[in-house]
């Protein structure tokens, strides 16, 4: 009862702003615009140190100038299998981040970890 009378009286609530992915503007994304899914399978084993690896990229990967997405999915169906969706304003920068500190230290584990690795790159048509 207390609180409703405080917000009656004029007290504010916290504004909530909207969050709005980097370069779409209405759900399309700039002319050039890639879309990469790479999916994942861990070694048995190695589970829990493949994901600890890939988490390490997200934050470096996401700060990087050309980056609009950059999104790690853990499988609910199949155990040991990630999902990274990414979303680059050019084949280029895309190009320029394989060529990053972090993603060259991944680049360098990752045999080690993987039983496979399937990727494409994709194009929004709509």
């Amino acid at each position: 009862m207390a609180k409703r009378k405080a917000r009656r009286a004029g007290a504010k609530r916290p504004k909530r702003r909207a969050r709005r992915v980097r370069g779409a503007v209405g759900g399309k994304l700039p002319k050039d615009a890639v879309t990469l899914f790479v999916i994942l399978r861990a070694r048995e084993g190695q589970e829990t140190l493949l994901e600890a690896e890939l988490r390490a990229l997200v934050g470096p990967s996401r700060r990087e100038e050309g980056c609009l997405t950059y999104n790690l999915h853990r499988s609910i169906d199949t155990s040991g299998v990630l999902l990274l969706h990414e979303v680059w304003t050019s084949r280029e920068a895309h190009t320029e981040h394989i060529h990053t500190p972090h993603f060259l230290r991944w680049n360098a584990r990752k045999d080690a970890l993987l039983a496979s690795r399937d990727a494409n790159f994709w194009k929004q048509i709509a």
